[in-house]
């Protein structure tokens, strides 16, 4: 009988050991496998959440009131590859999609954001430039053909990697950070400045934020069979389904973020991350005049090898970050990886001949077809004049290469190398980019009576000298005429 209930002691005992060893091992799982273990903004982080959600602490935040907000575009996923997400949609749906036909003003504006995505030449003002054409060209598609699209076009390989789509390209360590939140009773939020149900495409399968979670740039939706009755005077019936509209209600940055957090969420949030400065306001919403320890965070593009950060503007950007109260995140330093050690970077992009396109639209169909035909008798008779707008800030640090009379000297050298005459012109360009905003000297050159294989051996010349990652080129045909008078 001893025998026996000794054996039963030390199976016990045994079991025991057993359970505490799977518990033990579960508690000291790294709940941040992707992450740098030396990393300065893990350790700020993983301090604040340990202090906050211990009772016995004086920072102890009730778990209701845990809310954390996330921009998404550069902060949980790819921002600039080789441009945003919604850029690149709204381009393939307006030069490549066959279901829908552009008219000649939308037409121009995709057109415009396929030649100006590699060096983000935008006009200024592309932001709501966007937002208003987005809204027009998905206007009249349901709620469900929208998805389709979106989640047609995310399937794609990303552009610039090996390895990964657009739908994988989230950052791995951002995804551990909101699985670590959530764990400890945090509510996590999107609030992006990307169209609301392209988030919850995106992120679905890839986050586990619910669609109520996620906060977006908005347009009006309406009943399909609604027509142009108010939503009070209308009742929505059994065969009807929801369309997007072409009325923009709002564009989610700077301080809309910090008013659509407030009617959405109705919390100030605890927690904030972000990447550029529209997503300021939201951290300082954050940090400023909260009841509870607040903590906000900017990831930097700094890594060069494995993304296409750029180290330089990272570094300034740091100083800003921290001069302003916020947590930075060196994507280069702090992660192990970014999108997975199966992905690499390729340093190509096919982006101008993936979205080449010979489309018209349709009202003007003749007339353009007109205007090709004199195009074609322009350029067989040699009367095209070719105009290259030639920017002087180096690529990598947006600084200038040159002193203004240094290029104009340096462009003159290259230019009387390749072509019997030349007009040169000044101009200043400006853009915004992450919430910066940079000005650039540029020189405009016009050349006629020459050859788009004389242009293009200028232009790579032009590339190297002034370190561009391009040059825009137009060709425009011309009839000229040298008069000497009567």
């Amino acid at each position: 009988m001893k025998n026996k209930l000794l054996c039963l002691f030390v199976l016990s005992l045994a079991l025991l050991c057993f359970l505490s060893t799977i518990v033990l091992a579960e508690k000291t799982e790294n709940p941040f496998s992707e992450w740098n273990e030396n990393a300065e903004s893990l350790k700020t982080l993983v301090s604040y959440v340990e202090s906050v959600t211990d009772p016995k602490s004086a920072d102890f935040i009730p778990e209701a009131d845990r809310v954390a907000t996330f921009d998404m575009d550069g902060t949980l996923c790819a921002e600039l590859n080789p441009t945003y997400l919604e850029y690149y949609l709204l381009a393939r749906r307006i030069l490549t999609d066959e279901t829908y036909q552009p008219d000649a003003e939308m037409l121009e504006f995709g057109r415009m954001l396929r030649d100006h995505a590699l060096d983000r030449s935008f006009p200024e003002g592309m932001d709501m430039l966007h937002a208003t054409h987005a809204a027009k060209a998905y206007a009249g598609m349901t709620l469900a053909e929208f998805t389709d699209f979106v989640t047609r076009q995310i399937a794609r390989d990303a552009d610039g990697f090996e390895g990964m789509s657009y739908a994988g390209a989230f950052y791995l360590p951002m995804v551990e950070v909101i699985d670590y939140l959530q764990d400890n009773g945090f509510s996590c939020y999107i609030c992006s400045g990307t169209d609301r149900f392209i988030c919850r495409v995106y992120a679905e399968g890839m986050l586990d934020i619910p669609y109520e979670n996620i906060i977006g740039m908005d347009v009006q939706l309406k009943a399909t069979n609604q027509g142009d009755a108010d939503g009070l005077k209308y009742d929505f019936g059994a065969s009807d389904t929801l369309e997007r509209t072409d009325r923009l209600l709002i564009k989610n940055l700077k301080t809309n973020k910090v008013l659509q957090i407030a009617q959405h969420i109705g919390k100030q949030p605890v927690l904030s991350f972000g990447n550029s400065g529209g997503d300021a306001a939201m951290h300082n919403y954050t940090i400023c005049n909260n009841k509870y320890k607040s903590a906000a965070f900017m990831l930097v593009a700094d890594d060069e090898v494995r993304d296409y950060g750029n180290a330089a503007k990272a570094a300034d950007l740091r100083k800003k970050w921290e001069s302003s109260g916020y947590n930075v995140i060196s994507m280069a330093n702090d992660w192990k990886t970014i999108y997975g050690e199966d992905v690499r970077k390729t340093g190509e992009f096919h982006w101008l001949e993936d979205l080449a396109e010979s489309r018209v639209p349709a009202e003007t169909a003749p007339e353009a077809a007109a205007e090709a035909e004199t195009e074609a008798a322009a350029e067989a008779d040699g009367e095209v004049q070719y105009v290259m707008y030639l920017g002087t800030n180096a690529q990598a640090t947006n600084k200038p290469v040159f002193t203004q009379d240094e290029a104009m000297e340096k462009a003159k050298e290259i230019l009387i190398r390749h072509f019997g005459g030349y007009t040169l012109q000044e101009a200043h360009g400006g853009w915004v980019d992450n919430g910066t905003e940079y000005q650039e000297y540029t020189l405009v050159i016009y050349i006629s009576d020459t050859t788009l294989d004389a242009v293009h051996a200028a232009a790579d010349e032009l590339i190297k000298t002034f370190d561009q990652s391009s040059v825009l080129i137009q060709a425009n045909p011309t009839k000229t005429e040298f008069y000497s008078g009567k």
